[in-house]
């Protein structure tokens, strides 16, 4: 499944560093004080360098590690009926999150009217049964829980990215700007990421070209040669939900090296108490946000994602602190 004994956090240079960057670490402004509550307070950090890939993981990419090591995907294995009390007997299945727009929406609150879990949706069949990747091999991988993303990282030497160290890559060295290219979301009329165009979720017009998922690479990259850091899919860190950030350092010489999210304990969702299964902090927004809805296609902007989820939004990419 992974590279035993090792954890993917723990990860040193890979052996291979060919479609990564090298992003030289430094301090910058973290999160922001204008948009959702959890992402302030913004607040000064500063990270070591570190390599990142350039991309997200692409189906490509996961198949030929599904292929090498026999790996199965949390999306592909039956629940067990102890880690969902409750649960009724015939959705203890395998399958995942499939996003399904609704002619009508009652209320933007309620995210059941266009999620909708699909018995055998994986990363194989990310629209559920009858659908393939046949054709989205430079895809990013979807359906993908963190155990799976941590799994592959294991397996090509490499982790997953603190939140502090994917967003300060996603920034590109723009250091408390707005996008991750600037502070105009489509300049000169220019879409720069695969986010949703229209009345989010019944109407989306696909200005931009696509209606789910792009192919990698599709879009510019930022300032440090990175693709797909907005939109396109929400990808993992390994930092577990805290609601906000701590505060900013009152001074200069206090001001968090490497900085990591709360405890495990503080990331539970407190409108579940039943069920206790930690969250991490997604980033980077997806094809489905948009102005009406979610403004989360920014640098700043992060998500509480439980463990045991999949979804046909969600990915990751790897990174490397040699």
């Amino acid at each position: 499944m992974g590279v035993s004994g090792m954890t993917a956090l723990d990860a040193e240079l890979p052996t291979d560093t060919t479609g990564m960057v090298r992003i030289p670490g430094g301090a910058f402004r973290m999160g922001s004080d204008r948009h959702y509550p959890e992402e302030a307070p913004a607040r000064r950090v500063k990270v070591d360098g570190f390599w990142i890939d350039e991309a997200p993981v692409t189906n490509r990419q996961f198949r030929a590690f599904a292929e090498a090591t026999g790996h199965v995907t949390f999306a592909e294995i039956p629940p067990d009926p102890k880690d969902y009390p409750g649960a009724l007997p015939h959705m203890l299945q395998p399958g995942s999150l499939v996003f399904s727009p609704p002619a009508r929406v009652a209320s933007l609150r309620d995210w059941s009217q266009w999620w909708t879990f699909k018995f055998k949706a994986n990363w194989r069949r990310p629209y559920g049964p009858g659908s393939s990747i046949k054709g989205l091999d430079d895809h990013p991988v979807v359906h993908v829980a963190y155990s799976d993303a941590e799994a592959y990282a294991a397996w090509v030497g490499k982790a997953l990215a603190t939140e502090a160290e994917w967003e300060f890559a996603a920034r590109g060295g723009l250091d408390d700007a707005e996008f991750a290219w600037g502070d105009e979301f489509t300049p000169a009329g220019r879409h720069m990421a695969n986010t949703w165009q229209g009345a989010f979720p019944q109407e989306n017009t696909k200005e931009d070209g696509w209606a789910r998922t792009s192919p990698v690479g599709a879009y510019p990259p930022n300032g440090y040669g990175l693709y797909d850091m907005i939109g396109n899919v929400w990808e993992w860190t390994a930092d577990f939900w805290s609601t906000r950030h701590p505060a900013d350092a009152p001074k200069a010489c206090c001001v968090p090296q490497n900085p990591r999210g709360g405890p495990e304990a503080a990331s539970y969702d407190p409108a579940q108490p039943a069920i206790r299964i930690p969250r991490k902090v997604l980033k980077g927004g997806s094809h489905l946000c948009a102005p009406n809805y979610c403004r989360r296609y920014r640098p700043a902007a992060r998500h509480a994602e439980p463990i045991d989820t999949s979804t046909s939004h969600v990915g990751f990419r790897c990174v490397s602190r040699g």
